[in-house]
Formats: C-alpha cells, sequence, structure tokens
C-alpha cells in the first residue's frame, strides 16, 4: 500500500447518495476494515490478507481469533482465515518444488497489497442499504511484501488476486492463482476458516455424510464418514466431498459453508492437550469456542502450466 501522510480516514460514496459501505484503515495501514450501511463489518490485516474479524449488525463476532495471536507480522496469524499456498501442511519430502517451504507456504506470512475496494447492491432497496463490498488483495512474485525465506525457497513467478466480500448474512472469500513463470509448477489452496462457536459438544456437522477423508489423528488413514460429525477429541480430517457443509449447535443453524471448485474440506479442532501445548492458542480452554472449516485444494495438486490459472472459493452464509 502506498503510505499518504495526509491519507482520509474513510473511504465513502458521494454526498447525497443513499448510505454506502465504508472502508478505513489503521493508523499505521497494517488493517483495513470495511462496514456496511448496516453494521456488518469486515477486518483483514495485511499481512497474509487475513481476515481477522466478521461481524453481523449486533456486533457479534463470527470468526475466532486467539488472544496471543500476533500481528506485528512475526509470525502466521492463529484464528481468523489465514490462507494457505502454495502447500498445505508439513511440505512432503518427495514434491521437490516446495519440500524447502515451512508448513503452509508463504501467503500467510507475507504482506499484501491493498488493491481496492468495489461495491454493489444486490437488492434494489436502497432504503435498507441491502449493500455488498468487496476488498481486492494482490501478491505476486515481484512484490515487495513476500515473504524472503518463501521467495528463495520456491522461486517461481506468480501473482495472487484474493477478494473478500462481505454482504449482510454471507462472506465470501476467493483466490485467483496465476502461473506468471516459463516453467510448470505445483500448487495447493486452502482457507483456515475458524469458526466462532458457543460450545464445541453442542455442535455438529453435516453434508460430509459417505465421504471419504484422511484421518491424520489416526496414521492418517483412509476412512469414510458416516453420519454428522462430532467433536469429541482431537479433530483433523481431509474430506473429500461435493455440496455445502452445515455447521449447527444444538440444533440451529449458525454456518452453511459452500465452495466453489475446492474439492476439499479440512475440519479440525486441537482440542485439551493440543491446545496447551500450541504458545499462541489462547485462551487455553478456547477450542471449546471454535471449529475449522477449511474449504480447499490440497488432496493432489494444481498443475499450472504458463499462463494458467486456477481459482477456488469459498461463501459461509449465517443461519438456516
Amino acid at each position: 500500500m502506498v503510505e499518504r501522510p495526509n491519507k482520509p480516514s474513510s473511504l465513502v460514496a458521494t454526498p447525497g447518495l443513499p448510505p454506502q459501505p465504508t472502508v478505513s484503515f489503521s493508523d499505521d495501514n497494517s488493517l483495513v476494515t470495511a462496514t456496511l450501511p448496516t453494521g456488518e463489518s469486515i477486518t483483514v490485516l495485511l499481512y497474509g490478507a487475513t481476515v481477522i474479524s466478521w461481524k453481523d449488525s449486533s456486533s457479534s463476532e463470527k470468526l475466532w481469533l486467539s488472544s496471543a495471536a500476533k500481528l506485528d507480522g512475526s509470525k502466521p496469524v492463529r484464528g481468523g482465515i489465514p490462507l494457505v499456498f502454495p502447500v498445505f501442511g508439513p511440505p512432503p519430502s518427495d514434491h521437490a518444488q516446495t519440500s524447502s517451504l515451512p508448513q503452509h507456504g508463504f501467503a500467510r506470512t507475507s504482506r499484501w497489497e491493498f488493491l481496492g475496494k468495489s461495491t454493489s447492491e444486490s437488492s434494489g432497496n436502497q432504503q435498507t442499504g441491502d449493500l455488498s463490498v468487496k476488498l481486492d488483495f494482490g501478491l505476486s512474485s515481484a512484490a515487495g511484501g513476500l515473504d524472503p525465506k518463501g521467495k528463495e525457497a520456491w522461486g517461481y513467478k506468480f501473482n495472487l488476486i484474493y477478494s473478500v466480500t462481505l454482504n449482510r448474512r454471507d462472506l465470501t472469500t476467493s483466490l485467483v492463482v496465476t502461473n506468471d513463470d516459463e516453467r510448470v509448477f505445483d500448487c495447493q489452496v486452502l482457507m483456515h476458516t475458524y469458526l466462532r462457536v458457543n460450545d464445541i459438544t453442542n455442535v455438529s456437522i453435516s453434508g460430509l455424510d459417505n465421504s471419504s477423508y484422511i484421518d491424520k489423528v489416526d496414521a492418517a488413514s483412509t476412512k469414510t464418514q458416516s453420519g454428522e460429525i462430532r467433536i469429541e477429541g482431537e479433530t483433523d480430517r481431509v474430506y473429500t466431498a461435493d455440496g455445502p457443509v452445515t455447521v449447527s449447535e444444538g440444533g440451529k443453524t449458525l454456518y452453511t459453508v459452500t465452495r466453489d471448485n475446492l474439492s476439499n474440506v479440512v475440519v479440525w479442532n486441537p482440542w485439551i492437550e493440543k491446545a496447551q501445548g500450541m504458545g499462541d492458542f489462547e485462551p487455553k480452554d478456547g477450542y471449546k469456542e471454535m471449529l475449522c472449516v477449511e474449504p480447499g485444494s490440497v488432496g493432489g495438486w494444481q498443475t499450472l502450466e504458463k499462463g494458467d490459472a486456477f481459482e477456488g472459493a469459498q461463501t459461509i452464509t449465517l443461519g438456516a
């Protein structure tokens, strides 16, 4: 982002028009916040282009963020929606292109550029302010904010465009990956979404019945889901499935997650022991109030030829 000594405190609509979404920046230009006229808001940290807050019109937070999360660029953010690219998890030693990368790659440890905002009216009702706002962010191999260790370890020319769109009842995040290199490269992408819940023991996840999954807490064995999912211990599963995933609590739908061109979804909760062992996971009983439902393309590799692009997206809708 270009530093401006006399930057405006927010970007607003032309006077005389109906109320419009506003976009504001923190004093140090590290955070971008978009707010709809009806009160819904999102906040994105330029470090990692990490969505760290999503609130409804009553200011109820929908994303879980560790109270010990580092927001100063010193390490990946624990919570919100970190971005995984170009490799998911610990890099496989037998995949030469990514074997030297840190876990989950470098998108979440690079400073992205804010490219701008756009707004649209979804219903034509100007009085209710039923608008949406989209924030665009960019990261490329030529960007000054690219994690230097990641750049050295990977070395391919690429361009990423990440869009975060806020509507009154849903949040959409989409990522476009373009190969700007002369060489072919492989990549994986994932949106590591931490959803906030009230009590994980009352939560159920549906939409994955009969789906195959890799159980990472059981020696990466392959299993088939039977019925809805209940979190009763450490859970780390990579599902391959189509269709929406619904998160309910006490029989009430909290979130419905739909995916576009993302064939996998990770369901994760650290539970008691693992939460205790993570220094940036606070409070230690915070596992009771969070559930990760992570859309991605991580079951294999997306192979991109020169000039090819891959796009994937998720939409999280509130309520039924």
